[in-house]
């Protein structure tokens, strides 16, 4: 943990980082416009409202090589993706199955890592791994048997989701030898919505005509699970271990799950919420036994909710 003081006590930020990253498919589902328009306009007002502490970080941006160019527009396309599946699954599932499924981004970076740079990990937590993946086949199994299609599509969808943008951080791994994280950040974001961008118009998806409703909630899921969520947990990261900010992974499902229950009336079964508690039971020690290794690059979830 890092040894400079924070200005004020960390569990304040990391409770309001948690509660505004849990607000992100509530959002997503007040919305009628397309997942794809909503998803690209919260990464332009993000992008615009990062831009005016992007300049310094750009000349660090010229010494990219080509090689590493193509990683950071990979690496964008696979944010596009995740937010594609990942806010496409909330159409047909609930937000608990969804944002559960979601949380096990840890678990699928570890994967990624082990095969792409070789980095080792313990049986410990690999246990941890098999009962949270038991746990989301209980929670599709759970969709499977009540008999709804859609839900069952929605949960592969999450599940899918998380693969995606569990690769655009394995690609930022790499990519954050070389730039600053909030310059990193500012270029993925720049690049996804570019894509999102020629998706759209490639669908012939209407880029405007939305009322002032949907504008408004794009903006709130630019500034409340972004700025006060993701960008809120990367400034934590300078007074606070990775492994307690990691943590908040866990906070998104339970804090989503209870916003969907008090406003959009979503109920779980007790099949699900069985699923749901073995999930987050391995992430739970999936995280306290599976610390990345001292000298490696932590990455932060930026692309997550």
């Amino acid at each position: 943990m890092n040894s400079e003081k924070p200005p004020i006590p960390v569990f304040i930020p990391l409770f309001i980082g948690i509660i505004a990253i849990s607000f992100s498919s509530i959002f997503v589902k007040w919305s009628s416009s397309p997942v794809s328009v909503q998803a690209m306009y919260r990464l332009v007002i993000t992008v615009l409202i990062m831009l005016p502490f992007a300049g310094k970080y750009l000349p660090a941006a010229k010494s990219l090589k080509r090689s590493e160019v193509l990683l950071l527009i990979l690496s964008g396309a696979m944010l596009a993706l995740h937010f594609l599946l990942w806010m496409g699954s909330l159409t047909w599932t609930s937000v608990a199955s969804s944002t559960i499924i979601l949380a096990l981004q840890p678990v699928f970076v570890m994967i990624g890592a082990y095969f792409w740079f070789k980095e080792k990990t313990s049986l410990a937590a690999i246990g941890g791994m098999a009962i949270a993946f038991l746990g989301v086949f209980l929670l599709i199994g759970s969709s499977g048997l009540s008999g709804s299609a859609g839900h069952l599509t929605g949960d592969v969808m999450s599940l899918l989701g998380t693969a995606a943008v569990a690769a655009h951080m394995l690609l930022g791994q790499l990519l954050l030898r070389r730039l600053p994280s909030f310059l990193y950040s500012w270029l993925v974001f720049v690049v996804a919505a570019v894509i999102l961008a020629v998706y759209n118009v490639g669908m012939h998806i209407p880029l405007a005509g939305y009322s002032a409703r949907e504008w408004g909630i794009f903006a709130l899921l630019a500034v409340v699970p972004t700025v006060f969520g993701h960008l809120l947990f990367n400034w934590l990261m300078k007074y606070a271990s990775a492994s307690t900010v990691s943590m908040s992974v866990l906070g998104e499902p339970v804090g989503a799950s209870l916003l969907a229950f008090l406003l959009l009336n979503e109920s779980m079964s007790t099949l699900q919420a069985g699923g749901g508690a073995l999930v987050l039971l391995g992430l739970v020690f999936f995280l306290k036994v599976g610390k990345p290794k001292k000298g490696a690059v932590e990455v932060q979830p930026e692309g997550l909710g």
